[in-house]
This record gives C-alpha cells, structure tokens and sequence, in this order.
C-alpha cells in the first residue's frame, strides 16, 4: 500500500528552502532535497540510496528549451503523426488488447481510441519510451527555475515508488521530461492513478501494456473524463457564420451551433443541450472541429494546442471517423514571423506570455482581437497579411 500520507506531508506541508525551489549550486540542492525526504519520515539510508550518483544533466536542459515540432500548424503537425501505419498498428493493437479495452470501456467509459491515440504518439504503442535517466531528468528540471512546482513534487514521488520497490534510481529510464512507460506518466501520476490491470502485484507501466493503459484511463476519469461522451467532431461551417464567436474558450450548445448553420461532416452532432467549442485551427479556410468538454481533459494530458487537438482527431480516426477535410488554408506565419507577431501583439497589450513563436492559446485570443479591429476574419488564423496590417 502506498505511503499517501506521508508522501502528502512532503509534497504538500513542509517548509521549502529557496535551494529546494530552484537554482543555487547542484550538490547543495540535492542535499537539500534529502534534507526535506529525512524530515517527512524517510530513513537516511534509504535516501543516501535513491539519490547516490544523481547527476545534472545537459542533454535534459537542451531538449526542454528546443520544442520547435509545436510551431507546426495542424495540418502538417497532424500528418506528420499520423501514417498510415500508425494507423493500421493502433487497430491491429485494439484487437491484441480487447479485452483490456473492454474493461477500460465498462469501468471509466472512455473510448479505447482515446487511449490507443496517447499511446501511439507518446511511444509508439510502447516501442520508443525514451533513454533518460528518470531521477536525472527529475533533479536537473526541478533545480532548473522553469518549472520547479512541477518537477520538484515528481521527485518525491520517485521516492515514494523506490520505496515501493517500483522505481530503480540507476536503471529507470524514460522521457527526457520525466515521463515513464507506455503512455508516460510521471511518477506521482502512477502513484495516484496507476493500476495492476495484469495482476503481478505490481505497476509495470514500461512493460505491462494492461497497467500503462488501464493506469492511463484511470488518469483520465480523474482528471475529470466524462464517461461514455465525445470528445471532437469534425464539422462544416457556412460562409456567414460570425468567426469571433469560434475558438476553445467560446462555448455555445450544439443546437446553438447547428442554428448558426454548422454541420457534423459525417454522422450527427451530440446531444444538443451539450456545450461545445468552434475550433479552426488554420482559420476559416481550413479544417473545423466541435469540441465537446471532454476535450478540454487532454490539456491536463499536455499544454499544447496543436498536440492536443491532433492527439483528440488521431482518438477519432482510430475510432472510425474519416480523414479530415484539409481544405485550403490561407498561408501562415514561420517560427521568426510569429515571434515578431508576438512582439507586436505584446506592444499592443495583450497578454501573449512567452515570445516563443508557438501559436498557443493566448496568442490565438489576442490574434482574434487584433483581426476584429481590423476588420479582418476573426478566426485566430495570423497570417502575413495581419502581421502587416500590425
């Protein structure tokens, strides 16, 4: 049985020293963070164990600092992931896995090609699941002044899994973020939500396909899934619909929506008294998808927009749903456009946080605002023509 308790007390109450934060010279960091396991109840040799030979680590830095793969629209970011392969592999392992997907679908209602999607894209249905030392990855992110409120906790939890006998500090290898296993999973996610869906006594999420996706539904619910509801809809939209009224945080009914005239592209739309979001990912000239509140779960999974919504079209591929329409999107912004964009949109006053040259969520907002001002589509689509009116 997990230690909760305990791992609670020093996640969550103890004191924090500004070396455990972040920053500050590595070694007294680290004696820093064995200092705060000591004093929630973690015996010295035990400590001493977990965190002999934990290294800082360059390579770890390097990769958080160059995601450039998000600055790829969605058109080209979606058919880079999806293949046809990918595809074929995802139903060749729905059929492998039936039964483990059954029991995913009676116990949290969640679709199994949500889960094939997370699983293909993280590992390719397990085969690539990373070389980083785990605790490296943890200790050099959580003294890097970043994001330390996330990855400092993760260590702990490491911890709290070593002592378990779930997690070996030398050999335990994953994401260069941390993430472990098939669907990749930080630690005190697999504390909280993992799950022996094979009955070895253990959580085995690299080697167990039943513990990483049942582990991984069961992350899910509790992020809030909403059992046996949609998640994306590809849909038509008519040439006179109000663009300003498109984008994730504008939600209206779906009979709201089929009154402005948008149509599902295949089958039909969900029950009209569910709230949905208008997305048009490359403006209006480009693909258009109604996304349900069960969409707004996979951003608890990942932050960025283009993952997540190809991610959410990937769960409906494998679920049956045709390919996309594509259509003829006006052309956009390189990665050194969008960040004079950025600059521009920042002087005006809007909140665009990092000028990283990724069009997120806040970007699209002040993209939108910008284009009703002037007169121009508001459909959260920056093109050479707004950064010029800019």
């Amino acid at each position: 049985m997990l230690r909760s308790s305990l791992f609670a007390l020093i996640t969550l109450a103890l004191p924090v020293t500004a070396h455990a934060q972040c920053g500050g010279g590595f070694s007294n960091f680290v004696s820093s963070l064995k200092e705060e396991a000591m004093t929630g109840g973690y015996d010295r040799a035990t400590v001493n164990r977990f965190f002999k030979g934990v290294r800082q680590d360059p390579a770890i830095l390097k990769a958080d600092r160059a995601q450039g793969v998000f600055q790829k629209p969605f058109v080209e970011f979606s058919q880079r992931l999806i293949s046809q392969g990918r595809l074929d592999r995802g139903r060749a392992m729905s059929k492998k896995y039936d039964a483990i997907f059954r029991r995913i679908e009676t116990t949290y209602g969640i679709d199994r090609g949500v889960l094939l999607a997370f699983w293909a894209f993280e590992t390719d249905y397990g085969a690539v699941q990373g070389n980083f030392n785990t605790l490296n990855a943890l200790v050099t992110l959580a003294h890097d002044c970043r994001r330390p409120e996330l990855f400092r906790p993760q260590v702990f939890a490491a911890l709290e899994l070593y002592s378990n006998g779930d997690f070996d500090p030398q050999k335990t290898t994953g994401a260069w973020a941390g993430e472990i296993g098939m669907v990749q999973m930080l630690p005190r996610d697999i504390l909280e939500n993992g799950v022996d869906a094979d009955g070895d006594g253990h959580v085995r999420l690299k080697t167990s396909a039943p513990d990483a996706l049942m582990s991984g539904a069961k992350m899910l619910s509790h992020l809030g899934w909403r059992p046996n509801e949609p998640w994306l809809q590809e849909v038509k939209i008519p040439a006179d619909l109000d663009l300003s009224q498109t984008g994730a945080y504008r939600k209206k009914s779906v009979a709201q929506w089929q009154k402005l005239g948008v149509a599902p592209r295949e089958g039909r739309l969900a029950n009209p008294n569910m709230k949905a979001a208008l997305l048009l990912p490359q403006g209006h000239k480009g693909p258009a998808f109604l996304a349900y509140p069960n969409f707004d779960v996979y951003f608890e999974w990942n932050q960025s927009f283009t993952y997540v919504l190809t991610a959410a079209y990937f769960g409906t591929r494998l679920s049956g749903a045709d390919r996309y329409d594509a259509g003829n999107p006006d052309k956009g912004l390189s990665g050194s456009q969008m960040k004079q964009l950025q600059a521009k949109l920042q002087a005006r006053g809007h909140d665009v946080g990092e000028i990283d040259g990724i069009l997120g969520a806040r970007t699209r907002q002040a993209v939108q605002q910008e284009q009703k001002r002037l007169g121009l589509p508001a459909d959260a689509w920056p093109t050479p023509a707004l950064l010029s009116r800019l």
